[in-house]
């Protein structure tokens, strides 16, 4: 089974060494290791909605700091795994347009794209959040209901957080675009279906 937003994307080979960029290698792991990682919150979730649910309707009665967890972890799943679905090409883009285009003219579109908006999204995003954040630290916010949990200023770093993962996700398909344009390899002609992906 091999859905083309969840492949592996093409790293673009170096000419002289036929090995991708170190830079690359080391974004892409990083975006990988956070997104699969943060994929378990998913699970997680599951098992303390259902615990909930048990507990109010067998038992009768509830947990705020379980409850809160569950946003915790959903507000993680979609703030963390932005920069995983970035380079495994999950976000919503124009596809009837970008299938069509050769690879060297789906590259200039990632390029741009991540120049013109991505990049400065992600760091305006950060850029605002910073006294945000840092004002929920000031003071260890924590949750108004009782019983809920202590930690609402690590939940809004999480803004944080997504900004610089989005961030360097952005980067690596910056710096794979840019491989892909000034890679040896005769790319002009190919078309390709989708993001840049192999099995």
């Amino acid at each position: 089974m091999r859905p083309d937003a969840m492949s592996t994307p093409i790293a673009p080979v170096n000419p002289l060494t036929g090995a991708p960029p170190r830079l690359l290698l080391a974004l892409d792991a990083i975006t990988e290791f956070t997104g699969r990682a943060t994929a378990w919150l998913t699970l997680i979730m599951v098992i303390a909605t259902v615990a909930v649910v048990v507990l109010r309707r067998l038992f009768d009665t509830g947990s705020i700091g379980l409850q809160e967890s569950v946003t915790y972890m959903h507000a993680a799943v979609f703030l963390l795994g932005a920069g995983y679905a970035l380079k495994h090409g999950a976000q919503v883009r124009v596809d009837v347009f970008y299938r069509r285009f050769t690879r060297r003219t789906q590259a200039w579109v990632d390029a741009i794209g991540t120049l013109v908006f991505t990049l400065p999204f992600a760091i305006f995003v950060g850029w605002i959040s910073l006294d945000f954040v840092a004002g929920s630290w000031h003071v260890t916010e924590r949750s108004t209901d009782a019983g809920g949990l202590a930690y609402v200023y690590l939940l809004k770093s999480l803004v944080l957080v997504f900004a610089v993962s989005l961030t360097l996700a952005a980067l690596a398909e910056l710096l794979r675009a840019s491989w892909m344009l000034t890679s040896a390899a005769p790319i002009n002609n190919q078309h390709h279906t989708g993001a840049n992906h192999v099995d």
